[in-house]
Formats: C-alpha cells, structure tokens, sequence
C-alpha cells in the first residue's frame, strides 16, 4: 500500500499539473527536511490536497469518491459512532446486504477498518477521499444532532415551568436549584455544550431577546446564530449553567463569574462563565478551553524565517522578557504556551501565575489567581520568585504593581513571559511606561516583543488569481511589497527571479457556500527585536511611531505584511487580513 517517491513523482509529471522545476524544487526539500514530495508542492501551494489525494488513490488502485454535495442517509453514516469517525476519519456512505464502502483519509488505518468491520459485521470496502468530503460528512452528525436538538426542544419545552425574567424576582434558591435539575433542562444544557464541542466553537453566547432565547457560537472567530430557544427556557438554562459553574442561584441583578469542566468523548473541556443582567434577562457567555490541546510549535502557529529565528535567540537566553501582545482571543497565551513548552526540560523550573489556566502543562508548576481572596498577579509573582523559579509566565500584566514585578523578576536572573493588551509590538513600550515602568529598566530586560492576531485559515475550496497592475499600486501603499517579496524569496516560498506579476494569491472558489471555505485560524505576526537602535530611542522617551519606524527598517514584518505572505502561500486571502487587521 506503500507509493514510492519516485513513482509519485513520474505521475505528478504526467498530469502535468506541477512545473518540472516547481517538482525538482520540492524534490530536493525533501531530501533535507524528510517530507514527501507530494506534501511539499501541497505546502507551497502547487498542487491542492485534493489533487494528492486522487494521484495517489490512482496509484494504489483504490477508487476515489467525492462526498462534498452528498446528502449521507443517516441509518447508514450512523454504523459508525461520530468519535471514531473524527478521530480516525472514516464514514461510511453506502451499504449493501454484504458490505459497507467507507470513505477515509487513510486507507492504510487498519486499527479502524477493524474496529467499523468488528461493529457491523460485513465486509468493508475502503474508498480513499478528500478532507472536504470528509469534513461535509462529519457536519451531516452535527446536523443531525440539531434535529435531535430541535426534538429535545419541542418535547421539553412544554415540560418546563415559566419562571419570572424580572430581576427582582421572589423564586426561592431552593425553587431555582429543583428547576436547574430537572431532566429536560439538564438534557438541554448538555445538548448545548455538546453541540458547541462538535463544531469547535471558541465561545457560547446565550442572550435573553424580548420574545425569544438566542444561543450563538463563535466559529473560528466569527459568531454564528446556533438555534433560537423559546423565552420560557432562559430562567432554567441560566439557572442549570449557575448550578453547573457554582454561581449564587438567586443573584440576579450582579454579574458573576464561573468555571466548570466536563468530559466529552475522552476530551475535557473547561468552560469560563461570565452572567450579565441586561434588560431582558442574564446573558451568559462562555468561554470553551480544551485541556488536552498541545504539541503546538512555533511553525504550526505560523512563525517563520527572520521572526521565527530571534524567538528562538531570545528563548535560549537565560533572563529578560518575552511578551506578547494583541486583543482578547488572538492566541497570546497559545504563543506562550509554545515558548514554554520549548523552555520545558528536566534542568529547568518553570512557575506560572494565571488567570485562568487555559492549558495544564506536565513538569509546569501552573497557579490560578484569587482576586476575591486578595491572591492577584502581583501577590502570586512576589511568592513565585521566592520558588527558586529558572522561567516565570505571567498570565497578563494589567496594573503597575504587576509589571514593575515583572521587570524586577527580568533583572534578578530569570526569563518571564507575559502578556499586553496593545495593538502593536511598538505600542507595548509606551504602555509599560504608562505603568510608572522606568525606560532604562525597560532596555536592559525586554529581548522580544510579539504582536499578534488571528485569520481564518483557507480550505482546499480555493483557487488561484492574480491581481492587476492597479490593485498591486493599493495594495503597495499600505504595505512594503518589495520587503514581503524578499522575505518570500529567502523563504523560498517563491523562485528568484519572480516578480508580483508572476505571483499567484488564493481566494474562496465562487460556489462555495457563504460561509464555508474556511476552517480554523492561523497567526500573522510582527516580531520586534529589540536592538541598540530601539534601545536608544526608548532611553528618550520615543513613540511607538518612531519604535516602529525603526523596527521596520531593520526588516521586521509588520502584521499586514505578514499577511499578505500567508496569503501568497494559499493560507488564507486578502480580504481576511485586512478585515481582521481593520478590526
């Protein structure tokens, strides 16, 4: 079942879909990084996974279906359980007295086939397909899952009792509690989270309406409506979600905030709970943090060349800071927790004070801050220097007790990590010293600063085209093209001799579904060193503008520069960049 490399290379040639050079090219890639041929010229953006996959079900002589438009009959896609159809992406799609045809990524997972032949007991004919099939056919258990949920609903909905949304509302905390466990509003609640967990949601929002209950989940950055609840079920939700998150039942007119974890399919899930009066009622939101999430790298995370290469200098140094910066939801903390896990060897005692601990980490000695207790970030980083630590992570320096710590810790022999809310690496300078931070503290401990923010990542519903004369000369005005098109030179991302005529950049194909074509996000950075010539300019109290300035001219990519180098490797689109970078 195994292809060699050069058989995959003479049909790559034959189809006549990659360039000899772009094929030689990847060629000698693989011989320095191990890769195969196929997935480098996927990588750069030559050929589409889609492609890959139909050259080499060819080869093995399996055949190949497509299952993007196909409507699955849910008798048979639900012979095998939806957990290990993810997990080993395998559905079944067509059925017949003696046999079962599955579609699947990888026709080589015997532990799989096994385990679908085991549970049906016919044969099992195994079809090699593309990820998008396979993701549509996935999403046809979460539509079924909705009309479950829509069933839930109807039958429940009579079943529950109508409590008062009035803030002032007399229902005891007992009433409320016998409420919160009542098996149609625990059902519901669990159907809810379950739901959310299925679709990879970051974030619920269930929001009182005048005459409705609306439930939203954030998807890759964007809040989509889940489903509208009837109005009688918002006191025994939030209720259900009170009791879940150990919240004061009765406590209406306050916000609260919560946490609680559940067990999905193997997965724990931690939810962060926030409740809000507003006038219809309590919203509540939450917040949705897999535990199990780890074995990021910096280049899975989307760091590369130049950038890339002065993390890891300032990693291997034995003091001074490493911050990030970026709003709420752009993956500073993930960055962090990268960097650690780089950080992370037996010789090396690594404390954290965090609010909250979004990921558990093995050998990391992670501690939540108590604000209701008088235990804050400031308290938790006095004792943690006490602990004899070699690396200290801050979760985020938001006062100036904090960051005055934090650049005393830098100064006393250990590396700390922290988080800002700025919008640009330049604009954490400013900030610091906004916090009563002195300059010259602030040269002698800040090696790196990281910006960040995330953008949808790009499906194989993609194609090529490129943009005119004209649309180069506006683009060129918000962006340095000659810098981004050397970057992708040294990269090799783009061959020597190219220009930005020559140069192809991706977009959504035309009939694919508002909505769809995206899956996952991804970073673009800016990552400013900080050298003799910044150095200098914050001894005098420079702006950001000047910072900036300078770091640009020592070849540091701005955030939208960043992009538009994604977006030239088929990763994401234009238009993505500049909607979150606008933002």
């Amino acid at each position: 079942m195994h292809i060699e490399e050069a058989q995959l290379k003479e049909f790559i040639l034959d189809s006549g879909l990659v360039s000899r050079g772009d094929v030689e090219v990847a060629e000698n890639e693989t011989k320095e990084t191990g890769i195969s041929i196929g997935k480098s010229l996927v990588n750069k953006g030559k050929m589409t996974e889609d492609d890959l996959r139909r050259m080499q079900a060819y080869i093995l002589g399996i055949p190949f279906v497509d299952l993007k438009n196909e409507k699955l009959p849910f008798d048979v896609l639900s012979l095998i359980p939806e957990p290990i159809a993810r997990n080993h992406n395998i559905v079944a799609f067509k059925k017949t007295d003696t046999s079962l045809e599955v579609a699947m990524l990888d026709t080589e997972d015997l532990t799989a086939i096994d385990f679908v032949k085991k549970k049906v007991g016919l044969k099992i004919l195994p079809r090699l397909t593309d990820a998008e099939s396979m993701k549509n056919a996935i999403l046809q258990y979460q539509k079924s899952l909705k009309a479950e949920f829509g069933d839930l609903i109807q039958k429940d909905a009579n079943a529950l009792k109508n409590i008062s949304d009035d803030p002032e509302g007399n229902a005891s905390e007992e009433d409320l509690r016998r409420l919160a466990d009542d098996v149609p509003v625990v059902r519901i609640v669990d159907t809810l989270l379950k739901h959310a967990i299925l679709q990879n949601a970051s974030d619920i929002h269930i929001e009182p309406q005048e005459k409705e209950l609306l439930v939203r989940y954030r998807l890759d950055g964007l809040l989509h409506d889940a489903m509208i609840l009837p109005k009688n079920m918002a006191g025994s939700i939030v209720a259900r979600i009170k009791v879940l998150s150990s919240l004061k039942l009765d406590e209406k007119r306050l916000p609260q905030d919560g946490r609680f974890k559940i067990d999905s399919d193997g997965e724990k899930v931690s939810f962060r709970v926030s409740s809000l009066p507003t006038y219809y009622g309590e919203k509540i939101v939450m917040r949705l943090l897999r535990e199990n999430v780890s074995g990021f790298t910096l280049e899975s995370l989307c760091f590369h060349g130049e950038g890339l290469e002065r993390i890891h200098d300032a990693v291997k140094s034995s003091t001074g800071m490493i911050l990030t910066t970026g709003p709420t939801g752009s993956g500073k903390t993930t960055t962090l927790y990268t960097v650690l896990d780089i950080l992370n060897t037996p010789d090396v005692n690594i404390s954290t004070i965090e609010d909250p601990i979004e990921y558990q980490m093995k050998r990391i000695n992670q501690t939540q801050v108590r604000p209701e207790i008088g235990f804050t970030f400031a308290n938790g980083l006095r004792t943690l220097v006490r602990q004899d630590p070699d690396v200290i992570m801050v979760g985020e320096i938001r006062d100036n007790e904090t960051a005055g710590l934090a650049v005393n810790a830098s100064l006393t022999g250990h590396v700390v990590l922290s988080t800002l809310h700025t919008n640009s690496a330049a604009g954490a300078i400013p900030r610091l010293m906004d916090m009563k931070v002195e300059p010259f503290l602030l040269v002698s401990t800040i090696n790196i600063i990281i910006a960040q923010r995330l953008v949808r990542k790009l499906t194989d519903q993609k194609e090529k085209y490129f943009l005119t004369k004209a649309e180069l000369e506006t683009l060129g005005r918000s962006v340095d093209l000659d810098k981004v098109l050397k970057a992708l030179k040294e990269e090799k991302v783009v061959g020597k001799s190219d220009d930005w005529s020559e140069i192809p950049f991706w977009r959504l194909k035309k009939d694919v579904p508002a909505g769809e074509g995206y899956s996952g996000r991804i970073g673009i950075h800016e990552i400013m060193k900080v050298s003799p010539a910044i150095k200098e300019v914050i001894l005098k109290s420079g702006t950001a503008d000047a910072i900036q300035e300078i770091a640009e001219k020592e070849g540091m990519l701005t955030m939208f520069e960043d992009g538009v180098f994604q977006a030239v490797q088929g990763l994401t689109t234009i238009e993505e960049v500049l909607r979150v970078i606008s933002e």
